[in-house]
């Protein structure tokens, strides 16, 4: 007697829609490793072998749908310097002018100087 449980149809379909990702970036990353040197476009570290695993396709407009077939929108970054920019990218999103989420700082409105002029000619 077998208990084994079909997958339902949401569960298959998510597996697919992971699959048709995957192979997806697989596929501008297969092009842009062949399109590019394997060195780091930030810090100029080498990869080859084991390593190459290490060497990401950052998108630089950050819309992963942008895949053009010449590769402009690509460049290889290690892991570190990914991360890096896109925390940098997150930061200044987060922090713009405008952002509902910039601190809120106030003017300073006081003058330690104001008045100098006066205290220095009352001292002559």
């Amino acid at each position: 007697m077998s208990t084994d449980k079909a997958p339902s149809p949401t569960a298959k379909l998510d597996r697919i829609l992971a699959d048709a990702q995957r192979s997806r970036e697989e596929g501008y990353r297969d092009k842009a490793l062949k399109m590019y040197p394997h060195v780091c476009g930030r810090c100029a570290r080498e990869f080859a072998g084991k390593r190459l695993s290490e060497l990401t396709v950052h998108h630089r407009d950050h819309n992963h749908d942008n895949n053009p077939q010449d590769g402009s929108n690509w460049e290889l970054l290690c892991l570190y310097c990914h991360d890096n920019e896109h925390s940098r990218y997150t930061d200044q999103q987060y922090f713009s002018e405008g952002s509902l989420n910039t601190p809120k700082t106030s003017q300073a409105t006081h003058n330690p100087f104001a008045d100098l002029a006066a205290r220095l000619k009352s001292k002559e």
